[in-house]
Formats: structure tokens, C-alpha cells, sequence
């Protein structure tokens, strides 16, 4: 028998890897003779450079970048094993979760130390970048990440403006002639699961910026600022992106990305791209995924749902162990998931599910597995 084992990484208490581990270990104390072929996955957000590690035998690059607040802070991005590809989390250098609640400021933050990611990247070796949205504290619509890869942002006078999203209202004219040239060999693939445009009521700045901090006052204002950005890269570029799906991704860095040549695509399918996921799952039996929580949320193209679309294609079973499972029965099935189960089997709060969920999980893999043993023997 041939499992592919794919989860997501159950938040604050499991990587990916360590998921796929006890799976494995609690169905093969079951099916010892199986052949188990672990694909830790992630959906373009927190995990997706130690899945793309992990499955690669890359490395994982740790180095001090400017923080969104403009103050260095320690960073990484992840080198795949051949060292080709770069893969690189926005919220590693950019995240909402750098700055402290009371500092949150839209209008201040940069994402400068994206684009030094980028560098440190390039430097490397990588052509191929894997860029994952999301999380992120800023509003400047990829200004700083751009500006660290030498394009220019100029005010009337020709001085560069500042950090954040509150400085585009000085911007006159962008120069994309510094722009780092290595850029033009590189395929950039950026994991967007969301498909706002970059202004407007359902824009970057409307529908992302309270949660880093915007009043309705400074939404405003932003929403003005980029759409100053979009008229100077299309005046100045000639990229008229702002009505793209996705452009208002991550306060505008979706926009900026696909200035670059960036391809816009769901996270959990660059992933699976990379990892090789069809051709395990072709040759596979039974395919198990999972996650931290499943809801109805994840069924809007989390990595579980992308798991079972592939296995859809070869008419593969699904099974999902999760954390907590509040989607309905009928949600799975239209999902692809052919059945799902919680790994908590005894009463507890949050903390016990997050410092057992390893013993946990491999109970839960054991009990399936058991499960399916038995269906094997009442066969006719």
C-alpha cells in the first residue's frame, strides 16, 4: 500500500514535517509493510519555506533585514536543495506580527526587508523565487521592497520618499532604471489566495488595513495614496495593474509583484507544484492531509482543499486529521475529503491540545488506520 502524507502545519504546537512524522508513525504501527511518502505542505503562509525545506533537504537562511517599523530585525527565507529556488515568507521580514499592537501604523510601516530577502536571495544563487502574501503590517503597496531592489520613488523635487504608506502622497515619478537587472532572469511565482484589487471599497486599503492598525481616517488616505502609485506605474511603467485580482494583496505588494513579472497564483498549488504532489499521489492508494482547524474557512482553498483536488484527479481517497473540525460532513464531500477526524480524544482547553498534539496526532493516525484494517477484513 502506497500513503501519501500531506498536511498543513498545526499552528503553535507542529510544523508541517512533524504532522507528516506522526501520521506516518501511527499508521505504520498499523501497516508496517506501507510505503509512506511524506509531502509537508503549506498554503503560501507561515510554514511554506520549512515545507519547501524539508521536501527539498534545502536549508533554511536566517539574516537581519529592516523591520517594518524601519529597525533591523532577524529574518529568514529558505534555499531549496538544489539551490535554485528561493522561497521567501513576506511575514518573515514584513509581518504584522514584528510590530507591537500599540505601534501598528500603516501609514509608517515599510517593507523594505522583503526586498532585502530578495537580494539576499539573489545573491545566493536563486532564479526561481517563491514569494508567500500574507500577514503582513504594511500599506505601502511593495514600495519599500521595490526600492530595495533599486527602483526609484521620486517627490517633485527628485528625492527618494520615505518609508510607509503614508509617503506615497509625496510621489511624483518612479524610475525603474537602477531595478537590480538579475530580476530579468528570474521566475517569480507569488502564493495570493485573496482577489481585491489594489483600491476601492474592496481594495488593499479598505479590507486589509484596519487589521494593521488603519482608522477610517488613514483608510482613506491610503486608498488616495495608492491609487497615486497606480497612475505613476502606469504612467511611468506601463504596468496597469491596479484592477488585477490580487493587486491589493498584502497592502498592495501584489501589485508591485506583478510590476516585477510576478505570477499570482494560490498558494497551496505553487506548493504542490513544487513538491512534486501529482506524481506522489498518482501512484498513491490513499492520501491523508490535515491541518490545526478546519472550518469553513479552509474549505475556501486551504492546503487540505488543495490536497484533495489533487486527489480528485486520480479518484484518490481523502482523509483529514485536524486539531478541531467544525465543517459539516457535506462541506468536506463537496471539498474532495472523504471523511475527517479531530485528533483530541479526551476533554481539554487549548493549551493541552497544543502541548499534546503530537502524542495526539499519531493516536488519532493509529485509530484510521486501525479503522481501515478492520474494513479490510470484513471484506467478502
Amino acid at each position: 500500500m502506497h500513503i501519501v502524507i500531506a498536511p498543513d502545519s498545526f499552528k503553535e504546537s507542529l510544523t508541517a514535517w512533524q504532522v507528516a512524522q506522526e501520521i506516518a508513525a501511527g499508521f505504520a504501527a498499523v501497516f508496517p509493510d506501507a510505503h509512506y511518502h511524506l509531502s509537508p505542505m503549506a498554503d503560501g503562509g507561515e510554514g511554506t519555506v520549512d515545507a519547501f525545506v524539508a521536501a527539498t533537504r534545502g536549508r533554511r537562511i536566517e539574516l537581519s533585514v529592516t523591520g517594518p517599523l524601519g529597525t533591523p530585525v532577524e529574518a529568514f527565507y529558505g534555499l531549496t536543495g538544489d539551490g535554485r529556488t528561493a522561497v521567501i515568507e513576506m511575514a518573515a521580514a514584513s509581518g504584522l506580527a514584528l510590530v507591537p499592537a500599540a505601534q501598528r501604523n500603516p501609514l509608517l510601516t515599510t517593507t523594505r526587508g522583503t526586498g532585502e530577502l530578495i537580494i539576499a536571495a539573489l545573491d545566493a544563487g536563486a532564479r526561481h523565487l517563491v514569494i508567500g502574501l500574507g500577514g503582513s503590517a504594511t500599506n505601502d503597496g511593495g514600495v519599500g521592497m521595490a526600492q530595495a531592489l533599486g527602483m526609484r520613488f521620486m517627490d517633485t523635487t527628485g528625492a527618494d520618499i520615505g518609508p510607509g504608506g503614508g509617503a506615497l502622497a509625496e510621489l511624483a515619478r518612479i524610475d525603474a532604471s537602477a531595478l537590480d537587472a538579475r530580476l530579468a532572469q528570474c521566475r517569480i511565482e507569488v502564493a495570493c489566495d485573496v482577489d481585491n484589487p489594489l483600491t476601492g471599497p474592496h481594495g488593499a486599503s479598505a479590507i486589509f488595513g484596519p487589521q494593521k492598525g488603519a482608522t477610517q481616517q488613514m483608510v482613506t488616505l491610503l486608498d488616495q495614496h495608492l491609487m497615486r502609485l497606480a497612475d505613476r506605474l502606469k504612467d511611468d511603467l506601463g504596468k496597469d495593474v491596479a484592477r488585477t485580482p490580487g493587486a491589493g494583496a498584502a497592502g498592495g505588494m501584489g501589485a508591485m509583484l506583478l510590476t516585477l513579472g510576478g505570477q499570482l497564483r494560490p498558494g497551496v498549488q505553487i506548493v504542490a507544484q513544487a513538491l512534486l504532489l501529482d506524481e506522489a499521489i498518482r501512484k498513491a492508494d490513499l492520501v491523508i492531509t490535515g491541518e490545526g482547524r478546519m472550518d469553513s474557512q479552509s474549505l475556501r482553498g486551504k492546503t487540505p482543499v488543495g490536497v484533495a483536488q489533487v486527489a480528485r484527479r486520480y479518484g484518490k481517497p481523502v482523509i483529514a486529521l485536524n486539531g478541531s473540525l467544525t465543517a459539516s460532513a457535506d462541506e468536506l464531500q463537496r471539498a474532495g475529503i472523504d471523511a475527517a477526524f479531530s485528533v483530541l480524544h479526551e476533554p481539554g482547553d487549548l493549551t493541552y491540545a497544543l502541548t499534546h498534539a503530537g502524542p495526539n496526532v499519531r493516536l488519532a493516525a493509529r485509530n484510521v488506520a486501525a479503522a481501515i484494517r478492520v474494513s479490510q477484513l470484513l471484506k467478502p
